[in-house]
């Protein structure tokens, strides 16, 4: 059974070298064979504020819907700004409350079925806090969100050195990664053979 991962960089940046990226594609290369990855650098969309589906003219975002529509494991990655999700993130969040008018007869969201990780990475405290922001949303539209957590990690508070700076992975958060990527994909496999029943 082939997965589709759609894997969100919630950076600031809308291109050049991101520590999200890098958290990113470090856990993405924890998954199965049978996973087929994109993706996608959100800050480099026009992503517009709001709660539809649809913004009208400029919106990229009904275009970055399909794709989460068609994905099996959503993967939000983002930075910690503030002790905060990035606003990307955020924005992200925001135009995925549609969901919630969009239920079938069941009353089962776009996402119900779909799995959801979290991937964070920043030089302040705050990785939980992070995770628990977005878990929750997340929650609230429909994803499942597999057992064992997050990944993130976590530098010097007001530090210099930035994860993509790192020479390797540490070992904590590539056990983290390796947790998140077998745990999800298992899900994905499960929803993706036994659909939730809704009411």
């Amino acid at each position: 059974m082939t997965l589709k991962i759609l894997a969100l960089n919630c950076t600031l940046k809308s291109e050049g070298e991101s520590s999200t990226q890098r958290i990113l594609e470090s856990a993405l290369d924890e998954f199965p064979a049978n996973c087929k990855q994109e993706i996608v650098r959100v800050a480099a969309l026009n992503i517009k504020p709001g709660v539809s589906s649809d913004e009208g003219k400029g919106d990229d975002w009904p275009a970055l819907r399909r794709k989460i529509d068609a994905c099996d494991i959503l993967l939000i990655g983002t930075p910690i700004w503030l002790g905060q999700p990035s606003s990307v993130a955020k924005r992200v969040l925001e135009r995925m409350d549609a969901f919630l008018d969009e239920a079938d007869d069941q009353n089962r969201t776009p996402a119900y079925g779909k799995v959801a990780a979290i991937a964070v990475v920043g030089n302040e405290d705050g990785a939980h806090h992070v995770s628990a922001e977005i878990a929750q949303a997340l929650f609230d539209v429909g994803f499942t969100i597999a057992a064992g957590g997050p990944t993130y990690w976590v530098g010097e508070a007001m530090g210099s050195v930035n994860f993509i700076d790192l020479d390797e992975i540490p070992e904590t958060t590539a056990k983290a990664n390796r947790m998140l990527a077998r745990n999800a994909a298992h899900l994905a496999g499960l929803l993706k053979r036994h659909a939730y029943p809704g009411y």
